[in-house]
């Protein structure tokens, strides 16, 4: 039989950046800087075969990991706003239409993974980096899920695998492995202060 106490609720961590959990000012400034992040990783375009890769994964992961699910979620919520009335925060448009065509699955695959990573880093998945790397993997997946089931019902699974999948995992198992060594390495200098 099962007791009480083999139930244990895992003690939620503060974020990376201690300070977020401050004043509401330094809230706010965190999140204008995370979507002014998201917005210039969504405009620079790096060469890469066979399509060019830009930051904006790695940031909205990077977002989630760090500041956890509150002030990730509003910081994700900021941009996906900010795009939604028409501001130039995507990478190929703004407004309500642009937001419901072939990417609108992964916009909001983006505020999910931003969540879901928040809470895991509130449980110290960050810490390792084998748990950042399981933690990236889970939120890449929730990315794609959403995407290429949102682009499936637009031009059709084999075409939604091969446009919106397949051209980006290259590109994002290397950021996965930039941002699963990455995080662990700020929390061993934090620990060192």
């Amino acid at each position: 039989m099962f007791q009480a106490s083999d139930f244990k609720l895992t003690q939620v961590r503060p974020s990376l950046v201690p300070q977020l959990a401050g004043s509401a000012a330094n809230q706010l400034m965190a999140v204008l800087a995370g979507i002014a992040l998201l917005t210039a990783s969504a405009h620079i375009k790096i060469p890469f075969y066979p399509v060019p890769l830009t930051m904006q994964t790695l940031i909205v992961l990077g977002i989630g990991m760090t500041y956890g699910v509150r002030l990730g979620g509003a910081t994700l919520l900021g941009y996906l706003s900010a795009g939604f009335i028409g501001l130039p925060v995507f990478a190929g448009g703004a407004g309500m239409a642009y937001m419901m065509g072939p990417t609108g699955g992964y916009l909001a695959g983006f505020f999910a993974a931003a969540v879901v990573l928040g809470v895991l880093a509130e449980r110290g998945w960050t810490r390792s980096w084998a748990t950042a790397a399981a933690a990236m993997l889970m939120g890449n997946v929730i990315i794609y899920l959403l995407g290429v089931g949102w682009l499936t019902s637009l031009i059709g699974w084999d075409k939604a695998v091969q446009f919106g999948l397949l051209p980006f995992l290259y590109g994002d198992a290397l950021k996965l492995i930039i941002a699963a060594l990455g995080v662990p390495y700020l929390w061993s200098k934090l620990k060192q202060k």
